[in-house]
This record gives C-alpha cells, structure tokens and sequence, in this order.
C-alpha cells in the first residue's frame, strides 16, 4: 500500500514514524509511506518533511496523486476544516482514509463522511475510513473494558474524566484555533475529545447531558472550559471537564465499580505504569488479575497507547479488506457526545442521546443557537481556506 501523508505540521511526524515501524510491530509487509502533501506560505515545508522523514515524494496537490492512482490510504493531518473535503476526495477515488481527531466540525460533516464512504461501498471501491483514536488502543483501555464485560469488576457506578490542559494566549493566535467554522469548537472539541472518547469507549452508549460552558481567560470565539454531567445507557453517572486553563496539566479517568476503584492518569499518551487498580476489602483478586494481565505486556510495548498502537490493526484490517477498528459510526458516537455538551451548555436544557439530526442548529454546527459572549476573533474571511489549509496543527 502506497501512503501519503496530508499536511506536514507536527502531528504528521507522528504518523510517518507510526507507518515506519508497522512491519517491525506485526502490521502488514508492503506499506511504504511515498509522498507528504502541503500547502503552505513556505513552499519548504513539504520538502523538510520529506527530508526528515524519507519519505521519496513531496509536493502540494492531493488531487493529482489521487487522479494518477498514487494513493492506496491517505493520512489526513491538516487543521480540522481542511478534513471533509480531503477525506471525501480520497474515498471518491477508492483510496483509505485515516484521519486526525476532530475527524469534522459538526455531525452534518459526519453525515457527509458516512454518506461519501456508504458510496464508496455502493461503487465498489476499497476505500474505507478510519479516525485516530490512538487511546483506545492502550492494552490499559482494553483490559478494564473486557473487565467490565466478563463481569471482574462488576457494574461501573460512577466515573469521572478530566482533561486538565493548558494553553497560552499565544496558542490561540494561530488563525484558525479558536473559531468554530475552523476548529469546530474549543477545548471540548479540541482537546477534551481525546478523553470522553475513552469514556464512550468503556461505558458504552449514553442517554442525557447537562452541560456549562465558560469563555473565562483566553481571547477566543469558542470555550477555554466545559463540564457535563453525563448519564450512560448502563445506569453509570459520570463527569467531564474540559479545560485549556489548568497549570497542572492531567488527563485523567476513573471508574468507581462494584468490586474496585480503577484510575488512569497520564497527559498525552499513557502505559501500564499509568494506571491504579484499588479494589474493595476482600477483592484483592481483582488486583491481582489486573497485574497478571498487566505483566503480559511487559516484554513489549508496556501496554502503551499511541499512533503505532492503532495503525497495526487498522492496516491488517485495511490489507485484509475488513472493516477497520474505529468506524465512522464510533466518530459519529463521539462527536454526538460532543454536540449534546454544546447544546446543554449553551441552551440550558438536558439534552437526550439521539435528539440532534438535520434541521437542529446543533447539527450543522457545534456552535448552535450561539454562543452566551461575543465572538472576538478578527481576521478576514476571504483568508480562511488559505490558513486552514497551511496552518501547522
């Protein structure tokens, strides 16, 4: 499979390291990484990129690779507006698509997507989508949702996921950071994202939200802080905040189940190390059984979350013409989740699973009916395909 990394800002390193190491770590023979597309002020930028990284090709037209029969998977690593119109090209031309989270703005973009591949399939093409939730690929995730199901761990009651980060006004002087026609949101959409996703992926679907949402210290147009109060499907009550305000930073996890307290705390990317297992008097074997799971790991990776963690089984799935891990139906899941936070905070009302779909002003946009404080980003619109499209993420 030939792959082409869209966009050479930071997050792209991280995928052509990934689809270096796929052969040595179990994935597929064959993959090789040929071409970096970028469109940018700098017209070096690519050319770094493909320096750096040995990568054969560079250059600033996706279409034309795609138009050549170039590209077998497309990684997608431009800001998130650029994600949609890049990801529907790629499926139109039968190639895969792997996509950096927020994977689009909005649950219409969503719909979109899953409309583009369902086409796809209809034409027969091979082109699958996939996003990158690398998190849910930790050995840690895995365990505690296998846990909860086999019954180990009894019924989850009460969760709570914080993602604690900070960032400084100069963070958001980039243009397209801090707009909702850009980014899709703030630090919900932007950052927060990586850990509810996690939470979705343990307990499952929920049912209500009740949600606020705070413009409180940078000069956004979007939230620097949300917190929800989230119901599950499996009778779970769980939190979530979401901050770009904290000078501690942490992004962290726990579950409060029947047979122990299991917490998971790390930053940008966690191990077996990063988690604790405090089991209820008398439930020592619960413990035990996390160590002994946990020591399988040893001898490899650690039990380690990250990019390679999920390319290995989405490029097996992808050269064995299976479904890929992640499907557009988790994105869908998770940006709903998203969307119902929105809703709540800037509304006021409880905001049920299933209730957002076409004509809710919450579909088309994370912003709804408005924000309660005044946009205050100021730059020319005209300007806006050209920095979303070269901006570094």
């Amino acid at each position: 499979m030939k792959v082409t990394i869209l966009g050479a800002g930071a997050i792209a390193g991280a995928h052509a390291q990934a689809i270096r190491a796929l052969a040595a770590h179990g994935g597929p023979a064959g993959v090789e990484l040929t071409h970096v597309v970028d469109v940018d002020v700098d017209a070096d930028r690519a050319a770094a990129f493909a320096a750096e990284h040995g990568v054969p090709h560079h250059g600033t037209d996706l279409q034309a690779l795609l138009d050549a029969g170039e590209v077998d998977v497309v990684h997608v690593c431009t800001p998130p507006s650029v994600h949609l119109d890049a990801a529907v090209a790629a499926l139109r031309a039968g190639a895969h698509v792997v996509v950096e989270k927020p994977a689009v703005l909005s649950l219409a973009e969503a719909d979109a997507l899953a409309d583009a591949e369902r086409q796809a399939v209809d034409a027969g093409l091979p082109g699958r989508f996939t996003q990158v939730v690398q998190h849910r690929f930790g050995a840690g995730i895995q365990r505690l949702r296998r846990f909860l199901d086999d019954g180990t761990l009894g019924p989850a009651y009460v969760a709570q996921c914080d993602t604690l980060w900070f960032r400084t006004p100069e963070y958001f002087e980039v243009p397209w950071r801090g707009r909702f026609d850009t980014e899709g949101g703030g630090t919900t959409m932007g950052h927060g994202i990586h850990q509810f996703d996690l939470l979705l992926a343990v307990l499952g679907p929920w049912t209500e939200v009740r949600a606020m949402a705070g413009r409180l210290a940078r000069h956004t147009d979007t939230e620097d802080v949300s917190t929800a109060l989230v119901r599950f499907a499996g009778g779970t009550m769980a939190t979530i905040t979401n901050s770009a305000i904290s000078p501690r930073q942490t992004s962290r996890l726990r579950f409060d189940t029947e047979a122990a307290t299991v917490e998971l705390e790390h930053l940008y990317g966690y191990d077996d190390t990063s988690w604790t297992v405090t089991p209820v008097a008398g439930r020592e074997d619960v413990a035990d059984a996390w160590a002994a799971d946990a020591a399988a790991h040893e001898a490899s990776d650690g039990g380690a979350s990250g990019h390679l963690a999920q390319l290995v089984p989405t490029y097996l799935a992808l050269a064995e013409g299976r479904t890929p891990p992640v499907t557009i139906a988790d994105t869908r899941a998770t940006l709903e989740l998203a969307a119902a936070i929105y809703k709540s905070a800037f509304t006021g009302a409880v905001v049920h699973a299933g209730e957002i779909v076409d004509g809710d002003p919450f579909h088309a946009s994370m912003a709804g009916t408005g924000t309660p404080w005044p946009p205050v980003k100021d730059f020319a619109t005209d300007l806006l395909p050209h920095v979303a499209t070269v901006a570094s993420r």
